[in-house]
């Protein structure tokens, strides 16, 4: 299925991405011109690697019937300084009290399927 996008510009430094019947707000911080009311576009690419993972995690969770109570995950993201780009992404996750232990390395396998990290690996044209 083809993914569509349409790209508007409602003022100042912020550009907006329409898609079916959402907008997805982006803007710059003061400190670059903008109003800091959105994120940044590359603050929601970030973004988009920790909450796939995290629904990768609710998902199998789910599917098992497991509480999610107490179910966490916290990324950081590290940027080298020589190149200043970010070349290096940890995901902790936290896992609800009484989880599983034989669901523990199934768990992190699922997370790691990713679909962002995917395409990140195998990037488009």
């Amino acid at each position: 299925m083809d993914k569509f996008f349409t790209v508007s510009f409602p003022g100042g430094k912020k550009v907006d991405a329409n898609y079916e019947e959402l907008t997805i707000h982006t803007d710059q911080p003061v400190k670059e011109g903008g109003e800091g009311s959105a994120p940044e576009p590359f603050t929601l690419f970030l973004a988009s690697i920790a909450t796939c993972a995290g629904i990768y995690a609710l998902e199998f969770c789910n599917e098992r019937g497991i509480s999610t109570d107490g179910l966490a995950l916290n990324m950081s993201a590290m940027q080298n300084d020589a190149s200043k780009l970010f070349d290096r992404v940890v995901l902790k996750l936290t896992l609800p009290s009484g989880f599983p232990e034989k669901y523990k390395k199934a768990i992190l396998k699922a997370v790691d399927l990713c679909t962002v990290k995917k395409h990140i690996m195998n990037p488009p044209r």
